[in-house]
Order: C-alpha cells, then sequence, then structure tokens
C-alpha cells in the first residue's frame, strides 16, 4: 500500500506552480524556436524573438514568464491502492500548495482569483481556489498534472454543439478569426469533441497537456482520424495568415490537440481553447517515495536570440508629445516609448468611469490629458527590481470604456495587446487618438523598461491599482491609427495573400 504525506503532496504543488512559472515546456521552446526560424513577416519574427529572449530571461532569474500567472487548474488521477496520512481533503491540500507557490517570497505570483465572480468581486489574495478534476484509477500511485491558465486565453474558449453531420474543420476556420489575438499566438489549440456539453470541454482543457508533436506526426504521417483532422486544422489554421500576436505571419498555432469521447447520436459537442504563448503546465507522479523531484530544463534548449530596436524604429518622448504628433504614426510602425505613462486595467477604468459619470474630480495627481494609458496588472518586485513582469493585457475588455476616457480626460492613447473591437476604433478614429500594443508574453523583458513606478490611484485594487511608470526604451508597435485603420486587420489580410502564393 503506497502511503502519500501531506506535506509531500502540499510541496509538491507548490513547487510545480513555481517551476511553471518560469520554465516553458521543452517542446514549446523547440517548436516556437522553429517558427522564429521560418518566420518571414519581420512583425511576427520580432514578437516571436521578444517571446523567446523573455523566456531565457525568465528560466535564468526564476521570475515569471507572463504577469497573469493564470487560474490554477490541477488533474489527478488516484490509485485505489493509495493511502492518505492526512486528515484533510484532497482540495484542501492543492489549495494549500497554490497559496504557498503564489505567496513565495522571492518568487511572488500573481494573486488573479476573485470570489463573487457576479458582483463584488473581491480578490482572494492567494490566487485560491485552484479548479480541481479528480478521478479514481487502477494502481498505486498519484499522477498530477498542474496548470496555469491565463485569463487573456481562457477568454477565447469556445463551445458548439454541432449537428452529427457538421464539419468540425470548418468550424474552427470559421470561428478562430473571430477570437481575435488576445489569447497571445502562437500557441496550441486544444480541442475537445463529444460527451456532453462539459465533457467536450474538459477535453477540450486536457488536450493542452500533452507534448507537442505536429512535426513528428507530419513526417510519419497520420495513422487515424483524429490524426487526420489534427493535420487538417494545423494546416489550414496556419493558412489564415493571423500570425504572432495576430500581426500577420506564417505561424498562429504550434500545434493541434484533439481529445474526443463517446456521445449522443443527436449530438456532436465540440469545445475548442487556445493555449497562450507562456503555456504553463507539467505532470509528475507521486509514489510514497517523497515529494516530487522536478528538474531544471537544460538553458541549451533556448535558442541564441537577440533583440535590438530596428533602424526605422522612432524614440518618442511621451512628456512632450502633443496630438498633432500622433496622427503621423502608422501601423505596423515601432516606436520607443521615453517617459511617463499611466496604467489601468479593468477595475480602475470602471471606477474612472464611475467618477466621470457623478461628476467626481479624479484622485489628486490622476491627470490623463495628453498621457497614454497602459492596460496592465504587474507582479510585485523581488529584490531591487523597479516592478516585476509586467506585460500588456488584452485590450478589447477596455473597449466599452474607452470611448468616455478619450472624451471626458484629453487622454492621448492606449497600450495594451491585441486588437480592439469596431466601437474603440470608432472612437479612437473621431479623436484621433491611437492605440499601441506592446508583445503578449514577453512580460518580463518589457519590466526591464519600467525605470520607477509607483501607485497614484485605487491601492486596494492590488495588481489592478493605478501606476504611474517611468519608461524608457519601451519597444511597442502601433495597432490602431489616428485614421481608425488597425494592424490587426492589415497584417493577416495581407499575409494571407503571401501564404497562398507561397504554397
Amino acid at each position: 500500500m503506497t502511503i502519500i504525506k501531506q506535506q509531500d503532496f502540499i510541496d509538491s504543488i507548490a513547487d510545480a506552480l513555481q517551476y511553471i512559472s518560469y520554465y516553458h515546456p521543452e517542446d514549446f521552446i523547440h517548436s516556437l524556436a522553429n517558427a522564429y526560424e521560418k518566420e518571414i513577416s519581420p512583425a511576427a519574427k520580432d514578437a516571436i524573438g521578444q517571446i523567446l529572449i523573455n523566456s531565457r530571461m525568465c528560466a535564468e532569474g526564476h521570475r515569471p514568464l507572463c504577469q497573469d500567472t493564470g487560474i490554477v487548474v490541477v488533474f489527478l488521477e488516484v490509485g485505489m491502492n493509495v493511502q492518505w496520512d492526512t486528515s484533510r481533503t484532497l482540495d484542501e491540500l492543492v489549495n494549500e500548495g497554490v497559496h504557498n507557490a503564489y505567496m513565495n517570497t522571492t518568487n511572488p505570483l500573481r494573486a488573479s482569483i476573485v470570489t463573487d465572480p457576479s458582483g463584488t468581486r473581491n480578490n482572494t489574495g492567494d490566487n485560491t481556489p485552484a479548479v480541481i478534476h479528480s478521478k479514481i484509477v487502477a494502481g498505486n500511485k498519484v499522477n498530477i498534472t498542474v496548470a496555469a491558465k491565463g485569463g487573456g486565453s481562457e477568454n477565447k474558449s469556445k463551445l458548439v454543439m454541432l449537428n452529427p453531420s457538421d464539419d468540425i474543420a470548418q468550424w474552427v476556420l470559421d470561428t478562430l478569426p473571430g477570437m481575435g489575438a488576445g489569447w497571445c499566438p502562437p500557441g496550441v489549440l486544444g480541442i475537445g469533441i463529444g460527451g456532453t456539453a462539459e465533457k467536450a470541454m474538459l477535453l477540450a482543457k486536457e488536450s493542452l497537456m500533452s507534448v507537442i508533436d505536429i512535426h513528428e506526426l507530419k513526417a510519419r504521417g497520420p495513422q487515424t482520424s483524429l490524426e487526420e483532422l489534427r493535420l487538417d486544422i494545423y494546416t489550414r489554421v496556419n493558412k489564415l495568415g493571423i500570425g504572432a500576436q495576430g500581426l500577420g505571419g506564417l505561424t498562429t498555432v504550434l500545434d493541434v490537440k484533439i481529445l474526443d469521447y463517446p456521445t449522443h447520436a443527436a449530438s456532436k459537442p465540440v469545445a475548442m481553447i487556445p493555449n497562450c504563448a507562456a503555456t504553463r503546465h507539467i505532470h509528475f507522479t507521486l509514489d510514497g517515495s517523497g515529494a516530487a523531484n522536478l528538474q531544471p530544463p537544460s538553458l541549451k534548449s533556448w535558442p541564441q536570440v537577440t533583440w535590438e530596436a530596428g533602424a526605422s524604429s522612432r524614440r518618442v518622448n511621451l512628456d512632450e508629445i502633443k496630438p498633432k504628433d500622433v496622427q503621423s504614426w502608422k501601423p505596423g510602425e515601432t516606436l520607443l516609448l521615453n517617459g511617463r505613462i499611466f496604467t489601468g486595467r479593468d477595475a480602475a477604468h470602471k471606477r474612472l468611469v464611475e467618477l466621470i459619470a457623478n461628476n467626481e474630480a479624479l484622485p489628486a495627481g490622476l491627470d490623463f490629458n495628453g498621457r497614454f494609458i497602459y492596460y496592465v496588472g504587474p507582479v510585485d518586485a523581488v529584490n531591487d527590481e523597479v516592478i516585476g513582469p509586467a506585460g500588456p493585457t488584452t485590450a478589447t475588455r477596455m473597449d466599452k470604456f474607452t470611448d468616455t476616457l478619450l472624451a471626458k480626460t484629453g487622454l492621448l492613447g492606449m497600450i495594451g495587446k491585441a486588437e480592439r473591437g469596431s466601437i474603440a476604433i470608432e472612437s479612437i478614429k473621431n479623436h484621433k487618438a491611437v492605440y499601441l500594443i506592446a508583445t503578449g508574453g514577453a512580460a518580463y523583458l518589457v519590466s526591464k523598461a519600467i525605470k520607477s513606478a509607483k501607485i497614484i490611484a485605487f491601492p486596494e485594487l492590488g495588481m489592478e491599482a493605478i501606476h504611474e511608470f517611468m519608461v524608457e526604451d519601451m519597444p511597442i508597435t502601433v495597432a490602431v491609427d489616428s485614421q481608425g485603420q488597425s494592424i490587426h486587420t492589415l497584417g493577416p489580410k495581407e499575409w494571407r495573400i503571401k501564404i497562398s502564393d507561397i504554397k
């Protein structure tokens, strides 16, 4: 009889979450490096390069790959012959491990979980509770998969109840472009087919926990109908030209994973969940001999990639910029930002708009006139850091607040990741403002451009408090210009044509 000790289990969960916060899976690194080598879109290659550099920096510095350190998802397979040396429930043990990992003082992880999701949305402070899936299996071991799923990719999850005769690949092709770039491509698509609605979603999530092996599958050829479907979707999705960060390019997905399950004769449930460029998961087994021994990957796994601003990059002094200056910026242009910017996410925007609606003054020191706001919720700093990893969050969540801030505060521009919706783009055009993007999945790299940081307003919001950053040569790309032209429309359109010509 295998006996699993309470502390071994807790320590293993905590160690796994720390591990995946700064180590990409090696299969992901190899696949991303391959995509980097073959990419011919300058914008996409630059974005992939930043993600690879960020990944190596995090592996060396043991700091989070992304400022969004995820909602914890744990898959447990408990052998029937396992005995537990504890009086506590499995959920309690998992959540203590999560608490310990996220409150680790040497590498604190961002607390993103809120209670009362339809109401007050109060942050739990330690990223608990986790989402836990358990099943009893034969054997005398406990198999554990730990993942930390970012909100940007999780929010793009899709579920459809197709007719039995409907084409799954075509549904994916029809659906994926509407998901935008908020899931930070290039990544992996997880697809679940069959069962019931909730089973299909679980299958899609589980599929993302497996090793990237699409190139091996291509080399040997498909042997099952699911393998044929994987290759079909992989090939057709990459022909869409969406590319890294939605900028247009050759690689949108690194792999397509599919799991299926028997279903009702009248049904064909299909779920699709993307994994982002900060894909985080690890598998280990407990056999009663102690806590999991997680071996760090070799730094030789990372390619030697360097990044420097191109000759055409324009340095911008944000403390001196005037409204007329931004009107010369064009979609796809690279800028190096210098000067002061404010930060703000969902909760801060909601409060700002409420103050404006009630004709109340904004907090002292918060003057948006002629300024830029960066959509970010940073990780806490450690040691001599100014701020922890501080990459952009998905901008579309702020779309409904955009017109009010542009019209009422004199805000000049916004910085985030992924595309803007039609309402926000129309507002940007009407107010002659701009929208810029930083690379999602390069949070630690981006943070090195931040030379000072202080909280200006709403400190009680934690990571969603408004900060003032002083930045130096922060690399960004113009995504929507003052005429309302969007790189996320222009880039993929251009590259769909180019890919068609290449193939």
